[in-house]
């Protein structure tokens, strides 16, 4: 390699990412300085070839009005793949500076999937704006992606797709592939369609390769094929490809005809946002945050959830106020009070986590419900006995008192058994009554084990101050 040949994941003068895997800072300072001396020719030597997937993370890391100027400037050589890869907020905040006729430029070469993953972020207005400004052809495929409901399977789906005869031969089918020029970019499969377009089956591109050119396609073609329907709830078809290791699947409409296919790259993406929805909703964060949204959006978001929050909290101090007389009279009853509470919170997220992770993905349903709360409550059982043991004798040494040992291991259990039973029932009751039991679990499990510790561990102490 010459000293001015490029190695792989570099520009001529420096790393795209660091040892992190985070785009690298030296990269961005020499973008910056080359858009504020308009320096074109550096611009287009570090940033025309790069991976889609670096260039959102370097357009995320440059300031607002940087982003604009490096599309701008790059013009016909900036990849628009690139808005696929940045935040939610920050497409939309680039795209709201853009004219329609850029953008219409920009999403004019791409493959339709991302065509409509960035204009379905525009307002009616805009949309319509730049669906004007593109061949009536080009609006027609678009305007059939963005018109599907928006986690379907048609609005991710690729439109370009490849499908042959049934009564083609191999040889036929591979002289096609060679001699047409609008074949979509990657391909892992040739559909077979009837005349009328009809999804006939596939044939893997192996087979078809390892196949004599006389024979035809019909003897090839594998019927049973997963398709799925364009309506179909795109979480539900990333569980197929799951489940059953896909590559590609085609995509048809109500009357079984081809409108597209779906690749694994794309339900890699939804695999991602699934996951990432999940852990944000799980401790109470909106499902679209991201870390480019500014302070006054958090804020807002957040705020709802901790106003609940505070509800709960009320009313798990509302439960220690009944016993105020006891905390008056032993202080370390209001000590260790929290110590159970806090117990029965973390043990009762541990579980909610598990069984809200199991509805998402069906692997707990009627079928497995009782086996799976019986073996939740036996670790609850076990664990409860174990830390009974350790905080009652820590609780006895402490404080001198053996039955205050005893009360709070009592205690303990009851907890730690409570925490196992709300784990699951709580996300298994609001998935029934179809409310997302990622979003709300917490808040409610929380509540439970906050009554629940408060209330046995100073029932049990009433019960023991009124007996010494």
């Amino acid at each position: 390699m010459t000293d001015t040949e490029k190695a792989p994941g570099e520009t001529l003068d420096r790393p795209i990412r660091d040892e992190d895997g985070a785009i690298d800072a030296g990269l961005v300072e020499q973008v910056s300085q080359a858009l504020a001396l308009s320096d074109l020719t550096t611009l287009r030597d570090v940033v025309a070839d790069m991976h889609e997937a670096d260039l959102g993370a370097l357009l995320e890391a440059l300031d607002r009005d940087e982003r604009t100027r490096l599309i701008s400037q790059l013009g016909r050589d900036f990849d628009f793949t690139a808005l696929t890869e940045v935040d939610d907020s920050i497409r939309e905040e680039i795209l709201e500076t853009l004219s329609a006729q850029t953008v219409a430029e920009g999403v004019r070469d791409l493959d339709t999937d991302d065509a409509v993953y960035i204009l379905e972020d525009l307002d009616d207005a805009d949309k319509k704006e730049v669906l004007d400004r593109l061949t009536p052809a080009e609006r027609i495929v678009l305007q059939q992606g963005l018109d599907y409901p928006e986690d379907s399977a048609g609005r991710r789906m690729q439109s370009e797709i490849l499908a042959v005869p049934a009564f083609w031969t191999v040889g036929q089918t591979i002289d096609h592939l060679r001699q047409t020029d609008n074949l979509p970019e990657r391909f892992f499969e040739i559909l077979v369609a009837d005349p009328a377009h009809h999804f006939v089956g596939s044939v893997p591109l192996d087979r078809l390769l390892r196949t004599q050119r006389p024979v035809a396609i019909a003897t090839l073609v594998e019927e049973d094929s997963r398709a799925v329907k364009a309506t179909d709830d795109i979480e539900d078809v990333a569980r197929l490809f799951q489940r059953y290791n896909l590559i590609a699947t085609p995509v048809i409409d109500d009357a079984g005809r081809l409108v597209g296919v779906l690749t694994i790259d794309d339900i890699v993406d939804v695999i991602e946002d699934a996951a990432d929805d999940d852990v944000k909703q799980l401790g109470g964060v909106n499902a679209d945050e991201e870390l480019s949204d500014p302070v006054p959006k958090i804020a807002r978001s957040r705020f709802s959830w901790l106003i609940v929050n505070l509800g709960t909290s009320f009313l798990a101090a509302a439960v220690m106020s009944l016993f105020e007389a006891q905390l008056s009279q032993v202080v370390a009853l209001a000590i260790l009070a929290p110590v159970v509470a806090s117990q029965g919170g973390n043990a009762a997220t541990q579980t909610m986590t598990v069984t809200v992770r199991a509805l998402a993905t069906q692997q707990l349903g009627s079928w497995n419900l009782r086996r799976f709360l019986t073996r939740e409550m036996i670790v609850g059982m076990i664990n409860g006995v174990g830390f009974a043991l350790i905080t009652g004798g820590v609780a006895a040494l402490w404080f001198g008192s053996q039955g205050l040992g005893v009360v709070i291991a009592i205690a303990m259990v009851l907890n730690l058994l409570a925490a196992a039973l709300a784990g699951v029932a709580i996300p298994v009751i609001l998935d029934r009554l179809e409310v997302d039991p990622a979003i709300a679990s917490g808040t409610f499990v929380t509540t439970v084990t906050d009554v629940v510790g408060f209330f046995s561990f100073l029932g049990i102490a009433a019960i023991w101050l009124a007996h010494i």
